[in-house]
């Protein structure tokens, strides 16, 4: 605890009241919106950067936001998707947001060269300009999920990044967000000013300036709030909640992630002892959910089989597998494992999530208890990425990890389930997290993917989380975290859910 207070006092306090300083448990791998590769990177990215369509308060149903109107016309097999942008938008540097710049951010989106998920345009046959304000989308087949993740397409000034090049605009970003970039030290903190010229004259920030602090450390970062060396901090560490909320002045906000945790199983070895469906099915019996989510993270998570609450396709029939570690002892012998076996177990060390390292531990050790015994190795965040993505001759996964996937706020698992349970097709955009291959699912999921009528899509949905239950795919669903907000009375923050997953300082202030 004194070395963390001690670190904690090497912050800088605020300099000024027009100065809001606040800490950030991780911090963005990129500020570029085409190199955007996981949820860290929008808490940095969503404070300057904007999309067409966002999840609006209060219900958070997709409504538009650069875009000022959205349709779908053309055929059911060849839609046309046609958006007038919102007139009176500008950059950081003045520029006018036009159709001509999200053409140029379409054009690297969906270059596999540029861009970590170019398969969400693989639908989109050709992007026409029909005027300064206005341009079509046209589709070569329907894409059901195209308004959730399609039309979130990030503004980019065309004329700003071509001239500067792609690492320039690393290191000095421009968007059409509430805060225009001033520096950026990374490992350390990200500075930036209101954009006076901002659009959004209602939702916006009340104060001039705000640092964002990296502090990784859980007692490092509630020291720094604790002294008044920052004004809010997120994912209060679930041990320390009720210390937080019982300081002097402190208000806090408890919000769903939309952040879904699994487990992977090395499936598409051809001698992992987890191909057998009942090996998986006896790591899922072998866990007792329930007392994690108390004891280790405190109360923090909503459990989840497969889907949570709010998600399209949700189905509140759909029950885990128990918690019988007899009986998944009984299914490791059956499958040929009397004695159990040794796998290596990879760990995210980086509290992306709260408590997500001893999450880990206390799975790897129920999974020890049935004979799965672990030989664990933790990773940081960057090189648990690597570690769980799908690459030609990249490390692989050989055995289980600990992974998560957003399914976004109120939920949609469908971009998520293409990446972490579709069998990966290199080139092709499926499965680019996943190490489950199933004839039958991929089949559901494609489907899903090509049907435009919400309803017919929700059937899909829930057909495929039966299945994905039943023979264990995909990995073990654990449960959705709650993290935990915590700022003076001084300030007045209102948290938005996307993009920034609650990160964005949307509408942020000083009690006047």
């Amino acid at each position: 605890m004194i070395r963390a207070i001690l670190a904690a006092l090497l912050f800088c306090a605020p300099a000024s009241a027009q100065t809001l300083t606040i800490g950030f448990a991780a911090e963005a791998t990129t500020l570029d919106p085409v190199k955007y590769s996981a949820g860290a990177d929008s808490y940095g990215m969503s404070q300057m950067f904007e999309q067409l369509l966002r999840p609006l308060p209060p219900d958070w149903k997709i409504g538009a936001w650069l875009a000022e109107s959205w349709s779908i016309g053309g055929s059911a097999e060849r839609p046309i998707i046609e958006v007038k942008i919102r007139p009176g938008v500008t950059f950081h540097n003045g520029d006018p947001l036009t159709a001509e710049d999200f053409a140029y951010a379409y054009s690297l989106q969906r270059d596999p060269k540029e861009s970590h998920f170019p398969h969400l345009w693989s639908a989109v046959e050709r992007f026409e300009i029909v005027g300064p304000f206005q341009f079509r989308l046209h589709l070569s087949k329907p894409e059901g999920t195209f308004a959730i993740d399609n039309l979130r397409l990030w503004a980019l000034p065309r004329h700003y990044y071509e001239t500067v090049g792609r690492e320039e605009f690393g290191r000095h970003p421009i968007g059409t967000g509430p805060w225009k970039f001033v520096s950026r030290n990374i490992k350390e903190d990200l500075t930036l000013e209101a954009y006076d010229g901002y659009w959004n004259k209602s939702q916006r920030p009340g104060v001039q300036r705000l640092v964002i602090k990296t502090i990784p450390e859980d007692l490092t970062r509630v020291a720094a709030f604790r002294t008044g060396a920052v004004d809010l901090i997120d994912a209060v560490p679930v041990a320390m909640l009720d210390d937080v909320r019982k300081m002097q002045g402190v208000k806090t906000a408890t919000l769903n992630t939309g952040n879904n945790v699994y487990f992977n199983f090395a499936t598409h070895l051809p001698n992992s002892p987890f191909r057998d469906v009942r090996v998986r099915q006896a790591a899922a019996m072998a866990v007792d959910v329930d007392t994690i989510i108390k004891k280790v993270l405190f109360g923090q998570g909503e459990r989840f089989t497969q889907l949570g609450v709010g998600t399209l396709g949700y189905d509140p029939d759909l029950k885990p597998l128990p918690y019988d570690p007899r009986r998944a002892r009984a299914l490791l012998a059956e499958a040929g494992f009397p004695q159990g076996f040794e796998v290596p177990c990879y760990n995210m060390t980086t509290p992306r999530e709260p408590n997500i390292k001893e999450l880990g531990e206390a799975v790897f050790a129920y999974l020890g208890t049935i004979g799965i015994r672990c030989k664990l190795r933790g990773l940081e965040y960057n090189a648990w990425l690597t570690m769980i993505r799908r690459v030609p001759n990249g490390p692989g996964m050989d055995g289980i990890i600990n992974g998560m996937y957003g399914h976004g706020i109120p939920g949609d698992p469908s971009t998520a389930w293409a990446q972490t349970l579709h069998s990966w097709e290199p080139g092709r955009g499926w499965g680019a997290s996943s190490y489950s291959t199933d004839t039958e699912v991929d089949g559901l999921i494609e489907a899903q993917q090509s049907e435009m009528d919400i309803g017919k899509r929700e059937i899909i949905i829930r057909r495929i989380a039966r299945l994905k239950q039943e023979r264990v795919l995909g990995g073990l669903t654990i449960y959705r975290p709650l993290q935990t907000f915590a700022w003076r009375d001084k300030v007045r923050f209102t948290p938005w859910a996307m993009p920034g997953i609650w990160h964005q300082m949307q509408e942020i202030s000083l009690v006047k």
